[in-house]
Order: C-alpha cells, then sequence, then structure tokens
C-alpha cells in the first residue's frame, strides 16, 4: 500500500502475503495509485514502471503456465462432457434392461425391449460424436485460414477459458511481486516530521506556515546510494538539541513512513564542523542490513596482528568497520541464536592468526562452538560443572600470577624502551611476553552453577583482568545473554570499554548491554528482529556507536583458522599449555584420525582425571546431542571397547562414592603412543 504524509510521497509496501490474489492487489495498487497521482505523480510513475517491468520479462513464464494450465483445464472439459458424449443418459436402462434378460431368459418380450434399448443408445452416441466431430473439424478449418491476427484473437478466447477451468486453490499466474522501496524526502516532509515528534514548534492559529520554525539544512536532502542523506541543524529558540532528535527516531521513521532501521542518525561533532543541534540522517529505500551476509577476510588469510585493528563487519551503507582491540576489552550480549557467539569468535579468530597471542578460553554452555580452540588455546575450560568451575578459577588464578609478574617487569624496565609502561610489540618478542586473549562465553552458566562466595570471587577477578590487564597485553571478551544484575553483576558490565549486542527483547535489556542511556542516544538493540542474525549495535566508546552486520566465519571456517593458529606457533615455539598436549589437535596435526569417541571423552574428561558414567554421558549429550542422544552405559562401553579402551576397574571413586565410571588414563591408553609422545 502507497502511503502520503504531509502531501509529499513516502512510500511503504506491504509483505507480498499480504496480497495472496493478484485481482485483489491490482485493485488496491490501482486504487492506491490514482489516489497519489496528484499528490505524487513520480513515485505513481516508478512504481508502475517497476511493476511493467518485473511482469514484462516473466511473460514466458506466464506463457508456459498458462499453457499447462489450460491442458489440464481441456481434460477436466473432456472429462465432463464425456457422459454426455457417450450417451451415459442411456446406459442405465440398458443395463436395468440386461439384468432382468439374464433373470428371465425366457422373456422374450424383456429382450425385445432389451435390443430396442441398445439401438437407441447406439444411435445417439453416433450423432452427438458426429456432431462434436463437424463442429471441431469446422472450427479448425475456420481458425486455418483465419488471418493470423484473428486466429490469434480465437486462441485466446480459447485458451483463457481452459485455462481458468485448469487453475486450483493454490494456483498462482502471476508471481507476487514486492517492489522495492524507494523513500522519496523533500525539506519541507523533515519539517513536518520533526514536527510531529516534538522537536520543532507549531506555529501559532492564523501565522503563516511559511513562518513556522524550520531547519535548516546543510546538505540535502540529496540521493546518496540507496537511501537520501540530509545534514540539518535545528533552529536555535526551541530548546532542543542533536540528543533530542535521536532518541525520537522510531518517531521520525514513522512520520516518513518507513521502519526505524531504515532511519541512520548520528550528532555531527565538532571535529566535523558540527555543533551540538546538527544532525546526520541516512533514510535506506529498504532494510540495509538484510541480504547474504559478508564472508569475513580473516577466513583467507595466512596471519594477522591484533596490533591492527580486527576487521568487524559493514554498516548500512557498506562502510567497512573494523575495531582495534589492543588496551580494549570487550563485551557481547544478545538473545539465543542471533548471532552472538559468531561474532564474538570473529575477534578470537584474528588472535588466532597471530602467534604471539596465547589464548585462555572458557566456554559455559560447553558445546562444540570453541571444541576447535583445543589445538591452540593454552588453557581450555568447557562446561559449568564442578570441575570446570574449579578449573575457570585456576585459570583466573594463573591470569593474576601473569598480570602482576608482567607489571614487575614492565616497572623495571627503562623509560627508553617502555616509554609509557605498556607492552609494546618490540617487548612482547624480546622479553616473550605473548598478548593474552582471554575469550570466556556463556558467563551466567558459569555465575548460576557457583555459590556465591566463589561468585564474587571469579567477578572480582573479571574485573581485575579487564581493568588492569590491557597495559599488560590482556585482552578481554566476554560474552552472555540479558546481563541483569544477577548474571552479570554491573561492576564487571560498566569497565568494558567496547560492547556488541545482537537483538534483544527490550530497550532495558538494550542497555544492560551496551550501557546505560545509551538507547536514548539512539544505540538502540531492540529494534532488530528475528531476520537480523549476524547484526548488532557496536558501542566503541561513550558517544561513538554503529549498527553492524558482522562478517560471517562459520564452524567449518573457526576450525580451519584453529588449525593454520596451531601451525603458525609450532614455527615460532608459541604453542604451549593445554593445546602443547591436546591428543586429539596432536592426532589431527599428524593426520592420524582417532575414532570420535575417544576424541570426545578425552574432551570431556579435559578436567577430570576419572568420572562416573552418568556425567560422561550427560557431557557427551551436551557436547554433541545428535550424536549421542540415545546413548547408554551398555553402548557407551561397547564403543569404547570397540575403539581399544581397556578399562582397569569398571568403577571409579570420587568424594568417597563409588559408581561405575572411567579413568582417563584408560582412555589415554588407547591412543597410539607416537601421538604422546610426539
Amino acid at each position: 500500500a502507497w502511503s502520503s504524509h504531509g502531501g509529499q510521497g513516502a512510500l511503504s509496501l506491504p509483505s507480498p502475503s499480504q496480497f495472496p490474489e493478484w485481482s485483489r492487489a491490482c485493485s488496491s495498487h490501482c486504487g492506491h495509485a490514482s489516489r497519489l497521482t496528484a499528490a505524487s505523480p513520480g513515485a505513481c510513475g516508478r512504481l508502475c514502471w517497476w511493476h511493467t517491468r518485473y511482469h514484462g520479462i516473466r511473460t514466458p513464464k506466464y506463457a508456459v503456465k498458462t499453457l499447462l494450465l489450460a491442458a489440464r483445464g481441456f481434460y477436466r472439459a473432456t472429462v465432463g462432457v464425456w457422459p454426455t458424449l457417450s450417451a451415459q443418459d442411456h446406459t442405465a436402462a440398458v443395463k436395468a434392461l440386461r439384468a432382468q434378460v439374464k433373470a428371465k431368459p425366457e422373456d422374450v418380450d424383456l429382450a425385445t425391449r432389451l435390443q430396442l434399448a441398445h439401438a437407441e443408445r447406439t444411435r445417439t452416441r453416433r450423432w452427438r460424436f458426429g456432431a462434436a466431430a463437424v463442429g471441431v473439424t469446422a472450427a479448425a478449418i475456420g481458425v486455418y485460414l483465419a488471418d493470423p491476427l484473428l486466429q490469434g484473437g480465437i486462441g485466446t478466447a480459447v485458451t483463457v477459458p481452459l485455462a481458468y477451468l485448469g487453475r486450483g486453490k493454490e494456483t498462482r499466474l502471476l508471481d507476487q511481486a514486492a517492489p522495492p522501496l524507494r523513500v522519496d524526502m523533500s525539506s519541507q516532509q523533515l519539517n513536518d516530521a520533526l514536527r510531529a515528534a516534538g522537536l520543532l514548534k507549531s506555529g501559532r492559529a492564523g501565522d503563516d506556515e511559511k513562518d513556522w520554525p524550520k531547519v535548516s539544512c546543510t546538505m540535502g536532502p540529496v540521493r546518496d546510494g540507496r537511501g537520501w542523506s540530509v545534514i540539518f541543524d535545528l533552529p536555535r529558540g526551541g530548546g532542543k538539541t542533536a540528543s533530542d532528535v535521536l532518541a525520537k527516531r522510531e518517531v521520525i521513521a514513522q512520520e516518513l513512513g518507513v521502519d526505524e532501521i531504515q532511519v541512520i542518525m548520528s550528532r555531527v561533532r565538532a571535529a566535523q564542523g558540527g555543533n551540538a543541534g546538527r544532525v546526520s540522517m541516512w533514510v535506506a529505500d529498504d532494510d540495509p542490513y538484510l541480504g547474504t551476509p559478508n564472508p569475513s577476510p580473516l577466513a583467507k588469510a595466512d596471519a594477522f596482528s591484533v596490533w591492527e585493528p580486527i576487521p568487524f563487519g559493514q554498516d548500512a551503507r557498506g562502510n567497512r568497520i573494523t575495531v582495534p582491540v589492543m588496551w580494549q576489552s570487550m563485551f557481547f550480549g544478545g538473545l539465543p541464536r542471533r548471532g552472538k557467539t559468531f561474532t564474538q569468535r570473529l575477534m578470537t579468530a584474528a588472535g588466532l592468526l597471530d602467534p604471539w597471542v596465547r589464548h585462555y578460553v572458557a566456554d559455559g554452555k560447553g558445546g562444540a562452538d570453541w571444541m576447535p580452540m583445543r589445538a591452540v588455546a593454552h588453557r581450555l575450560v568447557m562446561g559449568a560443572e564442578d570441575d570446570a568451575i574449579e578449573a575457570l578459577k585456576a585459570m583466573l588464578q594463573e591470569l593474576l600470577v601473569e598480570m602482576e609478574r608482567r607489571f614487575a617487569l614492565l616497572r623495571e624496565l627503562p623509560p627508553s624502551v617502555c616509554p609509557e609502561g605498556k607492552l609494546t610489540p618490540d617487548i612482547m618478542r624480546k622479553y616473550n611476553l605473548p598478548v593474552i586473549f582471554v575469550t570466556i562465553d556463556e558467563l551466567q552458566e558459569y555465575f548460576t552453577a557457583m555459590e556465591r562466595e566463589d561468585r564474587d570471587q571469579v567477578i572480582n577477578d573479571l574485573c581485575r583482568v579487564a581493568r588492569r590487564g590491557p597495559a599488560a597485553g590482556f585482552i578481554s571478551n566476554y560474552a552472555s545473554q540479558r546481563p541483569d544484575a544477577e548474571s552479570v553483576p554491573a561492576k564487571l558490565r560498566e569497565i568494558i570499554t567496547i560492547r556488541y549486542s545482537t537483538q534483544v527483547v527490550d530497550k532495558t535489556s538494550s542497555d544492560m548491554v551496551l550501557g546505560k542511556g545509551k538507547a536514548a542516544q539512539g544505540a538502540d538493540a531492540s529494534v532488530l528482529s528475528e531476520d537480523h542474525k549476524g547484526v548488532g549495535v557496536l558501542v566503541t566508546g561513550p558517544a561513538s556507536f554503529v549498527t553492524v552486520r558482522a562478517d560471517l566465519l562459520d564452524g567449518p571456517g573457526f576450525a580451519q583458522i584453529c588449525s593454520k593458529g596451531r601451525t603458525l606457533r609450532q614455527e615460532v615455539g608459541q604453542l604451549t599449555g593445554d593445546a602443547a598436549g591436546d591428543v586429539t589437535a596432536a592426532a589431527d596435526a599428524q593426520g592420524i584420525k582417532l575414532a570420535p569417541i575417544l576424541s570426545d571423552v578425552l574432551e570431556v574428561m579435559r578436567h577430570s582425571p576419572r568420572m562416573f558414567t552418568v556425567d560422561l554421558l550427560a557431557g557427551l549429550v551436551n557436547l554433541d546431542e545428535d550424536t549421542y542422544g540415545d546413548h547408554d552405559a551398555e553402548r557407551l562401553a561397547a564403543e569404547l571397547e570397540a575403539a581399544g579402551v581397556k578399562r582397569t576397574s569398571k568403577q571409579v571413586k570420587i568424594e568417597r562414592k563409588a559408581l561405575a565410571g572411567y579413568q582417563r588414563r584408560d582412555i589415554e591408553a588407547a591412543v597410539p603412543a607416537e601421538i604422546l609422545l610426539g
């Protein structure tokens, strides 16, 4: 449907599902177009021309569909007329008399009546088929002898009714057109929208509308790519600022006849020649964040340096967005299955391609998302069970000790070598102080599984790493779902410098991820929809934010980068910690294929020398539910035995409790010795 605003041609088109019938679509389009001809003849002409081109190039397709429908209609017509041609109205009498004759063969009168009825049906069939044949022949000869133009008219007159007869309930002859939205904007329309949003005062009754307060456009409105650009100053004396305009984004979008996701606004700061009342606005013709995601350039890179900004994605206008991470900490939030983890992994992937980056990784979910990191990570904690929580606490203590050791070393260096008291690339290589990437996903899983004292201690440790660590080369990369006060406390969130949020349920949740008051400034992740997977709002400073469609790096691509990162570290002697002793990663590096059950059980038992069977099964299901969802103790034992596992005992004792279980050393014994020794 088309709508006009203030006499200007603002267009908003519904989805094709709103027009299930072409006739209704055409009548609706024509009706709206006729009402807009005077108000917006240019927009109406563009729509008509678009429809003409859209359906014009599909004419051959429509012709083929029409012929197929006509063929089906001809079949239905033939089936319908056949009873008449074959004199089915006489057949009932013939059948009844034949049955009576069989019952009374000696009755001559019945036999005579049957002969008469049969002869009558035969005569009726002959003249009916004959009449039909004569009619068809005469019509064929007439068409053959007619002019070509008349032949086309006759063919159309026959084909259209047959095609109509051949239609079904779900038949659609014409494709449903969804014209791309193109917004018409003028300075008058912009003023009307701002005035409706309460950002411009209305004149007194009787005043000439020309004398009402208006914005001063320093540029535009002009066409800019797939949208309109305008830079304007609010009038003085109205008491409104650029921040007030940003807070009214949804209302302004409604008045312009578009979705708020299409309206991109920002303040023009003094460095760009702006002031507190200058706003830059770009209104897209359609949703700028939909479409095929862009593959990450990291997927094809041979190496990368985290001292350079990391390629992250593109904004609404297709501009490349990069994120500098040195001296920074990061937090990712948003609803599940919106691309949060995929986006968080982009930052870690850049660190994987730098062999002078040491990775500490913890995944509270314990699924397959971070599993490839076992080939590279100095420390890898999977899951939020008791043993994993203890491993996380130990990892944080190790990080704090390393951080203090580095600060002690940096303090001893002369100012000529370390002028700012921070890590530098030269110091990193000379003193073997690689950049440390601390990646923790699903923080809320750890905090909800911990006792209060452990939780407070872990939060304090994470805060120390995020607050003091950057100067020593620590980069924090945390992620959680809706980070409320219980799952991720404000004292941790508020010290994070870079934040990113995919879709959330409301403005409050958006502020929890991006920072208090950010939604009012325009950084609002709640305007995103379910279709915006991999799209989020990136905040890089107190007044700097942008909505980004993040680059795509899928699971296999991430696994390849992990493999590449292992090779890079082996070349410079930086493969350390858990990755150096990881059996599965070592087997992959040597081209040896372990039985999947062996590598998966070793992964689940990463933090435990022994484990009860019931806990091992639960861990396997969490790791890969599709593969292990139907496993029981007997099936697990059979598969491990087939993989070469010989249990020294079928029971294990954990905290004075003895149950059926497995020893990790028994699992490792099934691994070829050259892998363990290599």
